[in-house]
């Protein structure tokens, strides 16, 4: 016996039947509703007589209910379909504010500057993405990748492989880069612009303890005795540290930007350090290494670089970088836009952590959901565009914002909802065994994608042996279960439970899915006991949720985002030995 016209079906009526009803003074037009589905789904052109019947049937329910029932059931039974077509009328609604002092017959030249420590993260996106909004959509201007690969802190490491990790990041987000740089290849400059500084006598090298200095002379706001050097002994203290007569930690170039300035961090801010660390791309060849704000301070007005986005927390970044171009007597060029700071509550976003952490063996690469990095975001199904969408729904703005997973989600779900097929998985796997069904065998049929019966069916072969069947269900779904209550199998049909003790029994109670729409039955998923296979789910959290699918999921396409019915979106990763996914949202 066939299973007939499929739920999912039946649910697209019912919400095309209310939304006409709603629409038309309650009153749903049948020719209407018929043609909106024939229309989109022609393959049902061979079934019209049987669609016809059912939307018949159900229209008639719909205009027997009065207008307040109509609006009710469908806020109630269609709140997702409501909600994702607000969240997309939002995202189209949402522009960016324009850039300041775009000069006419000038391109906008904006640039991208990573610390290449491992690859980029859903903090990063941010500043990737409103870059490549303003830049390459909004102006057609030019936008610049300069790894930003100067040796940081002790504790931050150039990672060699995260270059390439970055790349392929961006290709991934859709970013068009117009030109790339390494900041290792420019550490001439760097240098070159340093002695030019001491020349002027507008830094010079300072071999104070970094304790003494800032608790004798920053918080008193007088400069050292280093500061009153003359040229010529701060160019040969600059030798001194190139040629390894100083060593690390025992010198630095501090720029003059005034030691009686009201902000301490900006006081004769240090510039150049010596560190003798081993750096991928250019080993030992040098020992002095420029600080963030100074190679940033020369780059951008040799770049050319008209505008600059970043954090508020980079404010102070702004300030210096003006007292380099004024001390050079560079004409300022560029303007600076502030966002302000996501905080991402219960989320380790340090790469550096990170690593620590795939070095260690606790996370099985950057492709552990606990990194929430862009390849752990691809790896589970997460789309570009819901990355992008996200940042632009941020906008550009002072305030700070709390990141919430699950705006991400909604905005990934409008993506991958109408393309992810539907399957049957079932964690921590209770048998069920159902008796009493007057069927010798039954041929199930389900939707692989419910509102596109064109991408066909997922069928089941369920053969009845002396009018009994074993199924497994989920175990969340055994702790609700209660005897005599009636339940439906989705696809299936209508149970009512006689035991929950020991084992877990139902009998047939009827195949007609009106009975269990009108009584409101609880519905279950379920896969056969003995045509099943074992699968994996990675969560987020980084434990895993073990079960059993239906078969029909080894002809799925490694790598495709699929729907494990009320249970939610995954990615799959492998097929062997197990189905292997990473979950993606609800």
């Amino acid at each position: 016996m066939m299973i007939g016209m499929s739920e999912e079906i039946e649910s697209l009526i019912w919400r095309l039947g209310l939304e006409n009803a709603i629409n038309f003074n309650g009153k749903t037009n049948i020719k209407v509703i018929l043609g909106k589905i024939l229309q989109n789904h022609p393959d049902l052109r061979s079934k019209a007589k049987e669609l016809s019947n059912k939307v018949n049937i159900i229209v008639e329910k719909i205009n027997s209910m009065n207008f307040e029932a109509q609006k009710k059931k469908f806020s109630e039974d269609f709140a997702n379909f409501l909600e994702d077509k607000q969240k997309i009328k939002t995202i189209e609604e949402k522009t960016l504010p324009p850039l300041p002092n775009v000069k006419k017959g000038h391109a906008v030249v904006m640039r991208l500057a990573p610390y290449p420590s491992g690859p980029l993260h859903i903090g990063n996106a941010r500043m990737v993405l409103l870059n490549d909004e303003y830049c390459n959509k909004m102006y057609q201007g030019k936008l610049l990748l300069v790894y930003d690969d100067t040796i940081g802190s002790d504790q931050k490491w150039v990672l060699p492989e995260a270059y390439d990790l970055i790349k392929e990041n961006l290709d991934f987000l859709g970013i068009k880069i117009h030109k790339s740089y390494y900041k290792t290849d420019r550490m001439d400059i760097y240098q070159d612009h340093c002695k030019k500084l001491l020349e002027k006598g507008k830094a010079y090298v300072c071999t104070c303890d970094g304790e003494t200095w800032r608790d004798e002379y920053k918080i008193k706001k007088k400069g050292c005795p280093c500061r009153s050097m003359a040229v010529e002994e701060n160019l040969a203290r600059w030798e001194k540290m190139l040629d390894g007569t100083f060593p690390e930690k025992s010198a630095g170039v501090r720029l003059k930007t005034g030691m009686d300035l009201a902000d301490p961090a900006l006081r004769d801010h240090i510039i150049m350090r010596i560190s003798e660390r081993d750096h991928p791309r250019v080993g030992q060849k040098y020992r002095v290494w420029p600080l963030l704000e100074f190679s940033w301070g020369i780059d951008d007005y040799l770049l050319g670089i008209t505008h600059i986005i970043r954090g508020k927390d980079l404010m102070k970044e702004d300030r210096v970088e003006e007292l380099i171009w004024k001390m050079f007597g560079w004409k300022k060029n560029t303007e600076f836009i502030h966002y302000g700071i996501i905080s991402f509550q219960d989320m380790k976003l340090s790469k550096t952590y990170n690593r620590e952490q795939i070095q260690s063996g606790n996370y099985i690469g950057w492709e552990d959901p606990r990194t929430w990095s862009i390849n752990s975001l691809k790896s589970r199904g997460i789309r570009a565009e819901a990355i992008r969408d996200t940042i632009l729904d941020f906008g550009l703005s002072l305030t700070d914002i709390k990141f919430s997973p699950q705006i991400l989600y909604s905005f990934n779900k409008k993506y991958i909802d109408p393309i992810s097929e539907r399957y049957f998985f079932v964690d921590n796997p209770r048998e069920i065994e159902v008796s009493e069904i007057p069927y010798e065998n039954l041929k199930a049929e389900a939707l692989k994608l419910p509102n596109n019966p064109e991408k066909g069916y997922r069928e089941f072969d369920l053969k009845i042996e002396n009018g009994k069947i074993q199924l497994y269900i989920a175990l969340s779904d055994v702790k609700k279960l209660k005897k005599e209550k009636k339940l439906r199998l989705k696809d299936l049909f209508n149970i009512e439970i006689t035991e929950i003790d020991k084992k877990i029994k139902a009998i047939f109670s009827s195949k007609e899915l009106d009975i269990a729409r009108d009584k409101k039955y609880s519905i279950l998923h379920w896969v056969p006991y003995q045509d099943n296979i074992e699968c994996s789910v990675l969560k987020p959290d980084g434990t895993t949720i073990k079960g059993v699918g239906e078969t029909n999921l080894l002809n799925v396409i490694i790598g495709n985002t699929i729907q494990f019915e009320r249970f939610g979106f995954v990615r799959l990763i492998e097929k062997k030995p197990i189905i292997k996914t990473y979950f993606s949202h609800k």
